[in-house]
């Protein structure tokens, strides 16, 4: 039989050609799916910065390190790391589409009698169940876990608010920022500034039960209301209104104090619980207040502080990015946060939270609506201390974010009130440690050393009717004066 010599350079091509297939075969098998590959990298990643979410806080990507030393004309904020839509939002509205608002929906009048009570009633019941939104159509919007709602409190100091507003402008990443701005006074002043924004959507809802709209009866003033300071058995005899229920102090409600408790509860459980835009939503909600300022940080550095939480400190169910120390130091605690516990005096300016926490305050609404004190922050930290599961745990910036502008605000009197002038002051520290903005890093400096107790009550809380409709807020109840 004749058989074929294998020649040695013949059965070398064999086996490279054999070797060439099986490569191309096996390697086909393991490419993957390309949108299974940027989903995991879009998961992973965060946009502008190119750095995983959990390693926001240790770093910058090493392309931005090498630049800035590279590009020494371009300021510190081009290189920082920018804030982003988040990557996997439940809430998703694009911008320009049919998704955004019926065409029938509008803000608020501005040819409103505001002379009419009954009519600003009437408004602010539509626009408190539409829920227009400014901006929407311009910006869209995308809610994710990682997202921030910004709320603030307005009273009616527009002078105040717009300096706030002027300071939101220059925030990084506030486009991709729902701004709910909560009223206790209707105005076409007010009304006008807010329909001004143009930086990012905007939803403005109403306190129905103000002083404003009840002037002359409860919530508001009631002519027959029992005088601050009558002896109880003077107020039996003249029989004015809830004589027998003074404070611990043994005086009778002043409705103008009362109001900012009532508002701040309020403003919190329609957030959570009727604003259809947030249905669901798991981010944080940011607490401001109409005489706050802001540094243009804010935004990066709350988002940094959830990444440390997350890591150090997974009991903290609070960030808090303003403070009231005299001396701040921006060189040494720029990227500094230590953690602490609630206390109301220190931690109550700038205040971030999910909805975790807020059901916890719910669960308390009782403790709340009965503690007898008008402030809101003195009764969160007595439900800290006595009812919340563990206290309030938090994280604070030890350098603050935020600043307080009112001088002379429900508490406050100075001989300078011009929050103008103030601002000045704080736009000269803010320019001079520009550099110590935006950090690199961000990590714990110790834990708080003041001592936890349980605040002594301040009174004026004493009327069953206020603390009737405290309970209507938590129960979504009629409250018993619209009976």
């Amino acid at each position: 039989m004749f058989r074929m010599r294998l020649h040695p350079r013949r059965a070398l091509r064999i086996v490279l050609v054999v070797s060439m297939v099986l490569f191309v075969i096996l390697n086909f098998q393991m490419i993957p799916d390309s949108s299974e590959e940027q989903r995991l990298r879009n998961h992973h990643m965060v946009a502008g910065g190119g750095l995983a979410v959990e390693d926001m806080h240790v770093q910058l990507g090493n392309s931005q390190r090498n630049a800035r030393h590279g590009d020494d004309h371009k300021s510190d904020a081009d290189f920082r790391v920018s804030l982003s839509r988040p990557v996997h939002p439940k809430i998703v509205i694009a911008a320009g589409s049919n998704q955004t608002q019926p065409a029938s929906l509008q803000g608020p009048s501005l040819t409103l009698n505001t002379s009419n009570l009954e009519e600003i009633k009437q408004e602010i019941q539509r626009l408190n169940k539409e829920q227009y939104v400014h901006n929407l159509d311009k910006f869209g919007l995308a809610l994710g876990s990682e997202s921030i709602v910004m709320v603030i409190q307005a009273h009616n100091r527009a002078d105040h608010l717009k300096l706030l507003i002027s300071s939101l402008s220059k925030v990084r990443g506030i486009d991709n920022v729902l701004l709910v701005v909560s009223h206790d006074v209707y105005s076409h002043e007010l009304n006008e500034l807010i329909g001004s924004i143009t930086f990012c959507p905007v939803l403005q809802i109403f306190f129905p039960h103000s002083q404003q709209i009840y002037h002359n009866r409860f919530p508001g003033e009631d002519p027959n209301d029992c005088p601050r300071d009558i002896k109880k058995d003077q107020a039996v005899l003249k029989q004015c209104n809830n004589a027998g229920h003074p404070d611990k102090y043994g005086h009778y409600r002043e409705s103008k104090y009362c109001q900012t408790k009532h508002h701040w509860i309020w403003k919190l459980r329609f957030v959570f619980e009727e604003v259809r835009l947030l249905e669901g939503y798991e981010g944080h909600v940011l607490l401001l207040e109409d005489d706050y300022y802001v540094s243009e940080d804010i935004l990066f550095s709350l988002q940094m502080m959830q990444n440390v939480r997350n890591k150090d400190c997974a009991d903290c169910r609070m960030l808090v990015l303003g403070n009231y120390d005299k001396s701040q130091n921006y060189k040494v605690n720029g990227g500094k946060v230590e953690r602490a516990y609630w206390i109301s005096s220190k931690h109550n300016m700038g205040m971030a939270f999910t909805r975790n926490l807020w059901t916890e305050i719910k669960k308390c609404g009782k403790e709340f609506c009965d503690h007898d004190d008008y402030n809101w922050d003195w009764t969160l930290q007595h439900l800290s201390m006595k009812c919340v599961p563990n206290k309030i745990r938090l994280l604070k910036m030890k350098a603050t974010r935020v600043f307080h502008i009112g001088e002379c605000g429900m508490h406050t009197k100075s001989k300078n009130c011009d929050p103008a002038a103030k601002v000045r002051q704080v736009e000269t520290q803010l320019t001079q440690n520009r550099q110590y903005l935006f950090p690199n890093t961000v990590a714990v400096d110790g834990d708080s050393r003041f001592k936890l107790r349980d605040p002594k009550a301040n009174g004026g809380w004493g009327d069953n009717r206020d603390r009737n409709m405290c309970h209507s807020f938590f129960n979504k109840s009629i409250p018993p004066f619209l009976r």
